[in-house]
């Protein structure tokens, strides 16, 4: 028994030897690939840690300093100085431009696209909207309802119920009685009274104190009465 286990000791050790003798080999063989492999991973730490810091930080900082003046002037409802500044101060077009990469360059695409609703151009709207995204609930809301709004205007139905759905599903007593009570319009205006009552019903049931809902029961009634 001892010596069956004293045996088993053996070529343990044998087969760990065999291991290192091996792994010493190829690292002997590899040993200027290995070099380089281990001197690219240090460039590319060295290099995203440099990047971030002198360059992508730096950017981030400048881009909040700029679009500070265009939400100004976005919250006063001077929407072409929002957008094309005034000439000391950037505006979203430029802040877009020069820090697209940012999440203020990102924030300014939204409110470049919400400035352009106002001033009635709408297919630009669409444009600056419809690639638009965020992890901001209340924003992602917004944009959505924009855009449906900038795709009503164009006459494009479709696309403007399937952003008020989505605008809508964010469940949000701020916004969604808004975009329900929008898409069960637009329902209508297509002759789904069905899908418009169930707009109109869900602002009833979960959102009975919004504003929307003291006037819901006409639209209700008016949409059941066409199914």
């Amino acid at each position: 028994m001892s010596k069956e286990k004293h045996t088993h000791q053996d070529d343990s050790f044998e087969n760990v030897e065999s291991a290192l003798s091996k792994t010493e080999h190829f690292i002997e063989e590899n040993q200027n690939k290995l070099t380089m492999i281990a001197l690219v991973i240090i460039v590319l730490v060295a290099g995203y840690w440099g990047a971030k810091k002198f360059y992508f930080m730096p950017n981030e900082k400048n881009a909040q300093n700029d679009i500070f003046f265009a939400q100004q002037y976005f919250e006063k409802d001077s929407f072409n100085l929002a957008l094309s500044g005034d000439g000391q101060n950037a505006g979203f077009e430029d802040i877009i431009k020069e820090y697209g990469s940012t999440k203020a360059g990102k924030l300014a695409i939204y409110y470049a696209g919400v400035s352009n609703l106002h001033l009635g151009n709408y297919q630009e709207a669409v444009d600056y909207l419809k690639d638009f995204s965020t992890s901001e609930e209340m924003v992602a809301a917004t944009a959505a309802g924009a855009l449906g709004d900038a795709y009503s205007e164009l006459g494009q139905n479709d696309e403007a119920i399937s952003q008020y759905k989505k605008a809508a599903s964010f469940d949000n007593s701020l916004t969604a009685p808004t975009y329900l009570m929008k898409l069960g319009i637009m329902y209508e205006g297509k002759g789904d009274y069905k899908a418009a009552v169930a707009a109109y019903q869900e602002i009833k049931d979960k959102y009975a104190t919004s504003a929307e809902a003291r006037q819901i029961d006409k639209y209700l009634t008016r949409a059941k009465l066409q199914k």
